[in-house]
């Protein structure tokens, strides 16, 4: 089944992407959800109207993207934890504690389009996180985490 994807969808595509799916994939959860529509031809001659109209502002929104994207590079990011024996966390650290730090230093991201190698941090010490800022923007992100002082 060819679907038009209406939002970014994780492990599938981007908006605006034609995606093949299973049939029941799209039937019961895409479709209903909103998250994409049937790519019929006449569909598919909108949406190549509608991106060759986009273009130009797209042009500009990957820019804007890279200028964060340098910005973000220039970073240096330490986040203090509670630490118990040796450098083990209590807890974790996952994106939503990266995103709150981030937007601390004055740069909004969602948590949803950044995410940690390895999954949540459990340990002192460096660490890299991929942040996705635009389709073609994607910047690695390195980040610290120490212990919190008492």
């Amino acid at each position: 089944m060819e679907l038009i994807l209406k939002e970014d969808v994780q492990n599938l595509g981007f908006k605006d992407d034609v995606v093949t799916v299973k049939n029941g994939y799209g039937r019961n959860y895409l479709i209903p959800n909103g998250l994409a529509a049937m790519a019929t031809s006449s569909a598919k001659k909108v949406l190549a109207e509608n991106l060759r109209q986009r273009a130009h502002k797209e042009k500009k929104v990957v820019d804007a993207a890279n200028k964060v994207a340098d910005t973000l590079k220039a970073l240096e990011l330490k986040i203090a934890a509670k630490t118990g024996a040796g450098d083990k966390l209590f807890g974790s650290v996952t994106t939503s504690d990266l995103a709150e730090a981030i937007a601390k230093e004055g740069h909004d991201i969602d948590r949803k389009f950044i995410s940690i190698q390895g999954g949540s941090v459990k340990r002192t010490g460096p660490y890299n996180a991929q942040i996705r800022l635009h389709r073609e923007v994607v910047v690695d992100f390195p980040f610290e985490v120490v212990a919190e002082k008492k």
